[in-house]
């Protein structure tokens, strides 16, 4: 026998340790590990671990192979990787039931089983009894089943089994919103079975669907029916959260060691290298020991102080655990592999040594990794005086085959066994290096000849959708449809893709099917849902940001992108192409847009550089027939080819008819109907609230205050009616439109459409007599429909038809005929809804929209993207009326939910899921406009926007909330973009009613603001607007109210807030109390923590109320941090604060005669208030700047030293310097 080479024996050594430590224990039957010797079962993840070492151990020998019993060995190794993932994936498909359910409902009791038995490969606990929602040990599966296919092995044996993996696919492709039970099996950190969105779970679900698409189980062997699909834009929406997420785990865990795994092997999830180094160097900093890192902070696991009886803890005692967590050797295996991947050879050796110090010797001389380090009963009070001191004992299972296995593979990678390529055959590693810029193809199509030679005039030449044969353009929709013949198979009961969405990712992707190739328009270009997609300049701005998106976002995927757009009738604006998309599309022909290269052409020329998907599954596989098409798709695709959009509706066109007395009488009692619903308030005084302190002069708003506690709604017209005659008063009810006494002094106006959006009637105060209500409730509809015929003002169309769905509903039968069929009121609505869309009366296009129930494009996935970047919503207008979201919900029960937090209010409600659309939007392409905000009151912020356009167009409020409902979708999107922002804008009035926001380019609100009134106003001109002192007067007011409206804080508020609380007894605002045992259950960087705090703020009803409160906490955060004194003392009112420093500040403009002398200095003998201020704090100081002599930082900061002056240390002299 010839001699073994030294690798050859030192490879024999490490095979034997293999066998003793981790094949001996593979069950015959089944080919999964057990626990340990007294416990069978066999959990998904650790056994997929367990592997890692023998499959990295078969690639070691496959390469010295040079006798032949070491090319046997290699096959032994190679088939026991593949007899672990053949068993796993028996004991998964027997609960392909469970598969099928959860694509549907997400529920944690329809997730697949976490452990299974070794022996069996059956289930072992019950649903309920464990947190079996674990999404990382699933994608964990699939990204190692992709990388060992890659290698070459063979895992997956039949078709019904791709169809089965498949179905994993969807299984975690909603993994970036659904919370689970993460990779410790505990959900929130107090074990008390909640599940939680956890940063590790969407990353390996992340890598697992970039490892698998366009993956042939079946490797060289296989065709395109063995090939498995993913939606690109499913990975990216883990990549986003992950973003938005890291270096924080979870809400409860403000870190976690097993991200590790997700920022380096096996998972390379993501691709920003400085996130990884900061991950990293956080996890490194704050939770590695001698003996290991700690899981995650206050991790009460195997603890000396842990009740070993019970599985929870209560929130109180996790500070307790504070210092003596439990270290685990398991992560210094990790960050070998992470030093081997980034070639460091020095790191790899310190944490190499490091590892073996703290490994146990068996009697046979092999190194064991043991599960924990804990600290003994005795020294836990040493330990948690000073961390880190005392030694530790192993506990738990040893050797720990997780760690063990990794140890080898590190140091089969340090002694040059394995290349770091082997152990990542797809390349993952990569993915962080730089990549070249991506090309944006740009298609555009003309629908018919017309359009095309419209666009011709402007030097832009395109062809038809005719031209372009044989590719097919379809609508996006139908794409998603085509995807749910996706992993469908009768025989398992699997019924394929169940989400409907399909992203701008792969719609930018070209589609062979046979011998035709298919292109598709995005998503939210689809005319037929939305009134958004109607307004030009929104089209134009999303498209922008599609191709900034698709700039950022294309990765890993051969070939450039493609975006189809196609040119309609529908676009056209009174015949001719709106300004907004020329200069779009001329700006593509110069190669760059807005930073990102693109080049504009025809189909064809893209033909060979755009990326090509076959869409192979749609054959006939499970009927023997693979070439031909399912006979389902066939038919649903020749329906499908394009249709053209035509409007049938002519029954609006109306006659000529004679205008007698009593039609005018009764149009001026309909008058305003749509106006009633109206329920945004501009007050100044009330901002944001009906406060205590409002004045009797505040008439009730709107409908929706009234509600009917015995309907739970707002009353119904004839209740209104009875309530308002017994009242005596009037009321604005919706329900009740009564008629008015003073006809002569009203002449319709002549029908100018163009007015008709400004000039609607001021709402007059009603009298009602009893005997005229009930008769004009009796008189028939015709005349309203007759009148509604002859009528060409759209707004009193409306009126019109408010009137008729209030008092007869919707499917109410006007009467009227059309081809035979009779005529709903919803239909004419529906006619009005396109008409208004057509002249672009957006106000009303807004109502009726709302009243038809029209959706916005995909609610539910903006506001799912805005909770999953840990930003929690409110709707509704404060204070009664804020119904807060947490969670994602299904479309329905969100429309249904801001429908009832509006009342009968369908503008607002439409505006608002407007809004979340445009929020969706901006946090998806400008993340930072986010920054330190928790939570999105879309009620308020609607008041804010109403505001600013009342302080700048200087009108009154009902006029200001009229002009915000009538802004074009682009124009609202821009004014929210600069809210949010704070950027300072200037208004211009353009014809027609329209009004365009501009920004002013030189002033951010730290200069000298302007705001500029440029041609003209809407109310004819605008008669010399009081601007006095336009550079200062307000800035800073109106800063605070926005940063309060926007729930805005400083940054590292939060933790340091907890600081605070650790010095005294509790903090008090507004009457609730922030208890100092919140510092006991949380950590200081835990989001649990600043929601807690964020809720006592929001209880404070005026915005920049709560502006000063928060410049308060930061005062006493200050005096901590410098540790001016060891204790703050009892508890501590935060208002007092504020209120005292209002009194300073009055005292100190009495002595130096300032501003507040005209106002509450004035009164402060007597005691009135005059200016009106928020919570009776002078406006004046609601208008200082935070620093200066006189700034409000100043006043607090003496008001705080007022406080605290029996805690300040009485001899030394103290240094006061304020900046």
């Amino acid at each position: 026998m010839r001699t073994r080479s030294n690798s050859g024996v030192r490879l024999d050594y490490y095979q034997r340790v293999v066998h003793k430590l981790i094949l001996d224990h593979q069950q015959p039957v089944t080919g999964l590990f057990p626990a340990s010797s007294q416990n069978d079962h066999a959990w998904i993840r650790d056994n997929l671990y367990c592997i890692l070492a023998v499959w990295g151990l078969s690639m070691a020998f496959k390469k010295i192979a040079d006798q032949d019993e070491d090319r046997a060995k290699t096959y032994e190794l190679e088939q026991s990787c593949v007899k672990l993932m053949r068993g796993l994936l028996m004991a998964m498909m027997q609960q392909k039931d469970k598969v099928e359910k959860f694509k549907s409902t997400q529920h944690p009791l329809d997730s697949l089983h976490a452990k299974y038995s070794s022996r069996t490969g059956q289930t072992v606990v019950k649903d309920s009894e464990w947190g079996h929602l674990q999404i990382d040990a699933i994608s964990l599966y699939l990204l190692i089943l992709a990388q060992m296919t890659a290698s070459g092995l063979q895992i997956v044996f039949s078709l019904d089994e791709v169809a089965f993996i498949q179905n994993l696919v969807f299984y975690i492709e909603s993994a970036y919103c659904t919370p689970d039970y993460g990779i410790w099996e505990r959900g929130d950190k107090t074990n008390h079975g909640l599940p939680e969105l956890n940063a590790s779970s969407i990353g390996m679900a992340k890598a697992a669907l970039e490892a698998m698409n366009e993956l042939d189980l079946f490797g060289a062997r296989g065709g395109p029916s063995s090939v498995i699909h993913v939606l690109a834009d499913e990975a990216q929406k883990c990549q986003a959260v992950l973003q938005s997420m890291l270096p924080r785990e979870s809400n409860s865990k403000e870190l976690d060691s097993g991200l590790l795994s997700i920022i380096s092997y096996p998972a390379f999830a993501v691709d920003d290298p400085q996130l990884i180094t900061k991950t990293r160097d956080t996890i490194v900093s704050k939770l590695q020991g001698k003996y290991g890192c700690k899981r995650f902070l206050r991790d009460g696991h195997k603890t000396p102080r842990e009740d070993p009886n019970r599985l929870y803890y209560e929130p109180w005692e996790l500070r307790m655990f504070e210092n003596i967590e439990c270290e685990w050797p398991l992560f210094f295996s990790y960050l070998i592999l992470d030093y081997c991947f980034q070639g460091d050879k020095n790191n790899v050796t310190d944490y190499m040594q490091r590892l073996e110090k703290i490994m146990i010797r068996k009697d046979d001389g092999i190194k064991l990794v043991p599960e924990l380090y804990a600290v003994p009963g005795d020294k836990a009070y040493q330990e948690q005086a000073e961390p880190g001191s005392q030694e530790r004992i192993p506990l738990g299972r040893c050797p720990f085959i997780w760690g063990q296995s990794l140890y080898i593979l590190g140091k089969l990678l340090q002694e040059g066994f394995l290349a770091v390529g082997e152990l990542d055959p797809l390349n993952r590693r990569l993915c962080s290096e730089k990549k070249p810029d991506v090309v944006v193809q740009i298609v555009i199509l003309a629908e018919d000849n017309e359009i095309r030679d419209k666009l011709l005039e402007h030097d832009l030449h395109v062809q038809t959708i005719s031209e372009v044969a044989p590719i097919e353009v379809q609508p996006a929709r139908v794409l998603s449809h085509l995807y749910t013949y996706l992993g469908r198979n009768k025989k398992l009961g699997l019924s394929g893709r169940k989400s409907r969405d399909v992203g701008i990712l792969s719609t930018s992707k070209l589609y062979s099917l046979n011998e035709r190739i298919f292109a598709f328009t995005p998503q939210n270009f689809d005319y037929e849902e939305y009134y958004m997609t109607r307004d030009p300049a929104l089209l134009a701005s999303t498209f922008t940001a599609n191709v900034a998106f698709l700039g950022m976002s294309w990765k890993q995927m051969l070939g450039r992108p493609t975006i189809t757009l196609l040119a309609t009738q529908y676009l056209l604006d009174q015949g001719k192409i709106p300004m907004a998309m020329i200069t779009t599309m001329k700006k593509l022909k110069s190669g760059y847009i807005n930073g990102t290269r693109v080049t504009l052409g025809n189909l064809g020329d893209f033909l060979s550089t755009s990326a090509i998907t076959n869409l192979s599954f749609l054959g006939s596989q499970e009927d023997g027939y693979p070439d031909k098409l399912n006979p389902q798709v066939h038919s649903y695709l020749e329906d499908h080819l394009l249709k053209s959009f035509s409007n049938k509706f002519s029954f609006l066109s109306r006659p000529t008819v004679a205008r007698n007395s009593r039609m005018l009488r009764r149009r001026m009692s309909v008058r305003g109907a749509i106006k009633k619903t109206r329920s945004i308030n501009v007050d100044s005084e009330t901002l944001g609230m009906e406060g205590e302190n409002v004045g009797p002069h505040l008439e009730k708003k709107a409908s929706w205050l009234e509600m009917d506690p015995t309907y739970g709604r707002s009353p119904s017209p004839e209740i209104t009616k009875k309530k308002a005659i017994t009242k005596g008063t009037s009321t604005t009810s919706l329900g009740v439109v009564t008629p008015t006494i003073e006809i002569s002094k009203e002449v319709t106006p002549p029908p100018q459409k163009t007015e008709a959006v400004v000039k609607n009637p001021p709402l007059r105060n009603r009298t009602i007599s009893e005997s005229q209500s009930i008769a004009y409730a009796e008189q028939e509809t015709d005349e309203l429909i007759a009148m509604l015929r002859e009528t060409e003002n759209l707004d009193e169309q409306g009126d019109i038809l408010q009137y008729l769905v209030d008092t007869h509903g919707l499917e109410f039968a006007t009467g009227m005929l059309e081809n035979g069929k009779p005529v709903t009121v919803k239909d004419l609505l529906k006619a009005l809804y396109e008409k208004a869309c057509t002249q672009k009366l957006w106000g009303l296009v807004r109502h009726t929209a709302g009243m038809l129930g029209k959706r916005v494009e995909d609610l539910a996935k903006a506001v799912t993207d805005l909770l999953v970047r840990q930003k929690q919503i409110t709707v509704g207008m404060p204070p009664n009326n804020e119904h807060t979201i947490t969670a994602p919900l299904p479309e329905n029960e969100l429309r249904q939910l801001i429908h009832v937090a509006y009342g009968d209010d369908e503008s607002t409600a439409m505006l608002t899921q407007e809004l979340l659309v445009y929020l969706a939007m901006f946090i998806r392409t400008e993340p930072q406009l986010f920054l330190e905000m928790l939570r999105l009151r879309v009620g308020l912020i609607i008041q804010v926007m109403a505001t600013e356009l009342s302080r700048t167009l200087s009108c009154d409020g009902e006029e200001a909330s009229e002009h915000l409902l009538n802004l074009s979708p682009f124009e609202m999107k821009n004014l929210l973009h600069h809210i949010l922002s704070g950027k300072e804008f200037a208004i211009n009035s353009a014809g027609r009613g329209n009004i365009s926001i501009v920004s002013n380019k030189s002033t951010r609100y730290t200069k000298k603001s302007q705001i500029v009134l440029e041609g003209q106003g809407l109310q004819g001109t605008i008669d010399e607007a009081p601007i006095a002192e336009p550079d200062r007067q307000g800035q800073w007011l109106r800063r605070r109210r926005l940063d309060g409206a926007l729930n805005r804080v400083p940054r590292d508020f939060y933790p340091r807030v907890w600081g605070v609380l650790e010095k005294c007894q509790g903090l008090v605002i507004q009457g609730k109390v922030l208890q100092q045992n919140l510092t006991q259950e949380m950590t200081s960087g835990e989001l649990k923590f600043a929601l807690a705090v964020e809720t006592v703020l929001n209880s404070i009803p005026q915005p920049e109320y709560r502006q000063l409160v928060v410049e308060a906490l930061m005062v006493l955060t200050l005096i901590v941090e410098y540790k001016a004194v060891d204790q703050l003392g009892g508890m501590i009112t935060v208002e007092h604060l504020v209120q005292k420093a209002n009194q300073i500040f009055l005292e100190d403009q009495m002595r130096c005669n300032g501003d507040a002398t005209l106002c509450c200095a004035a009164g402060a003998c007597g005691g009135a208030l005059v200016c009106g201020g928020a919570a009776g704090v002078c406006q004046h100081l609601y208008d200082s700047a935070p620093s200066g002599s006189y700034g409000t930082m100043t006043y607090l900061a003496r008001a705080v030293a007022g406080l605290l002056a029996d805690h300040l240390p009485h001899l030394a002299p103290i240094e006061c310097a304020i900046t």
